[in-house]
């Protein structure tokens, strides 16, 4: 079993998964609403790779468990849900800024952490979210970008940095359920629309299951981290 800690880095609770000084590259992925970084991290346990993982923790409380991104309503959450899956583009979180900043933080401390080795940052639903607006607001050189079961987010402010290229070129694993219950199948069209719109390498994992990670998408997640590993540490 690969050696587990945890580690504040930039601000944020993360379980790391992974010797930093012989990883060849460094993974980011953040977890959904209501749930932690423990959800995620035995995936990194198997996936047979030898690279440093940062499960960051989200920075507040969520109901009925775990964590979240920003605050999101039980109640509300509840109506909106009864009325069928959703789509978050229209959506405007009083608190997502300072999540961005907090992520952006963690993001230069893992980067520190592990100099010169490739950086991949992916995140489900909620996570992928924030992941996706933090590179838009807050450039940064990194390989690849993962969105699991994810939705576009306060598009409009998302539509003028795409159409400047923000992230022009930046290949991207973008997966969504059929059977999503809480994230709409066609927000996550929409995001993979965009993204390939904008000049996104996309590839898309569609998959019939509902809001969750099936074993086809770890697959796809595994070939593009194993195609972006240098052969040998960077030093």
């Amino acid at each position: 079993m690969i050696a587990e800690r945890w580690l504040d880095l930039g601000g944020l609770r993360t379980l790391s998964v992974g010797a930093p000084d012989e990883a060849r590259l460094a993974v980011v992925l953040l977890h959904g609403f209501a749930m932690e970084p423990v959800d995620l991290a035995p995936f990194a346990q198997s996936l047979g790779l030898p690279a440093f993982y940062a499960f960051p923790e989200g920075p507040l409380a969520a109901a009925p468990r775990g964590r979240a991104w920003w605050h999101i309503d039980p109640e509300l959450r509840a109506a909106a849900l009864a009325r069928g899956p959703r789509d978050f583009a229209g959506q405007h979180p009083p608190d997502l800024p300072a999540a961005r900043n907090l992520l952006a933080a963690h993001l230069d401390a893992v980067a520190a952490l592990v100099p010169g080795r490739p950086l991949v940052v992916g995140g489900f639903s909620q996570g992928g979210m924030l992941v996706c607006d933090t590179l838009l607001h807050s450039p940064r050189a990194v390989a690849a970008m993962a969105l699991l079961s994810s939705s576009r987010l306060a598009f409009d402010t998302w539509r003028p940095l795409l159409d400047r290229g923000a992230l022009r070129g930046l290949p991207v694993l973008i997966s969504h359920g059929e059977a999503d219950e809480d994230l709409s199948f066609g927000a996550g069209t929409a995001l993979r629309d965009c993204l390939a719109a904008a000049g996104c390498e996309v590839t898309w994992v569609q998959f019939a299951e509902g809001h969750q990670i099936p074993l086809v998408v770890w697959r796809h997640l595994r070939k593009l981290l194993a195609a972006l590993q240098p052969t040998a540490p960077s030093r």
